[in-house]
């Protein structure tokens, strides 16, 4: 199964750390973001990874490029100067990730998600990681009944964990230009074609420079 780093974004609000290191290459616990998701892909058996880059983009394809040789095949994939936002990056990187779902990973998010137990063949055009909404963002984005993802309803709300297996059939139509993605997810709740599942594990948006610390502290050994 393939997969997706998203790597492209300025990292407004991680400004000045991300002025002169791209986000993916902060890092938590000795060792860079982007090194903790290829290697919890290659623990889970995943064959090829795609990452997009824009910001800082050549920093991110000489890291990579240092890295030990490891069975996960790593493909990189640029945005010239302006990245192409979520849905845009994806679209553009489907000649590389082929005609099967594969899955999607934002770049700025921690896990300890096993990722083998994700769906190789999702039902429906999708299905989504959610986890407990932080206290940064208590509203959550989706309702889910235990089994399919709502936009609106009387079920629980959670928040997206920033990781999803997807058909390429989600991006049938749209050309490699700036498109976020929630609109995409949205038409998909609208038609019931989107699955998740509740991670009731660790996980963390590292958006801002005091969650990058608090991260930092707490996979750094005492």
């Amino acid at each position: 199964m393939n997969a997706m780093i998203l790597a492209a974004g300025r990292g407004e609000r991680m400004r000045p750390l991300t002025d002169h290191c791209p986000k993916p290459l902060l890092s938590v616990g000795g060792r860079p973001l982007l090194d903790w998701h290829l290697a919890r892909l290659e623990a889970a058996g995943f064959e090829r990874v795609v990452i997009n880059t824009a910001w800082l983009g050549e920093a991110i394809r000489a890291h990579v490029a240092g890295l030990a040789p490891t069975r996960l095949e790593v493909r990189m994939i640029d945005e010239g100067d302006h990245a192409l936002e979520t849905a845009g990056g994806i679209a553009n990187a489907l000649p590389l990730l082929g005609p099967e779902p594969f899955v999607v990973i934002n770049g700025d998010v921690w896990c300890d998600l096993d990722l083998a137990m994700l769906p190789r063949e999702p039902e429906g055009l999708g299905h989504l990681v959610l986890v407990d909404n932080p206290a940064h963002h208590p509203q959550g984005d989706f309702h889910f009944d235990g089994y399919a993802i709502l936009r609106d309803g009387d079920a629980p709300r959670y928040t997206f964990a920033g990781i999803g297996c997807y058909r390429p059939e989600l991006f049938a139509g749209l050309r490699p230009q700036v498109a976020p993605l929630a609109p995409l997810l949205a038409r998909a709740c609208e038609r019931r074609q989107l699955t998740g599942h509740h991670h009731h594990g660790e996980w963390w948006d590292v958006g801002t420079p005091a969650r990058l610390h608090a991260l930092d502290a707490r996979l750094t050994p005492d």
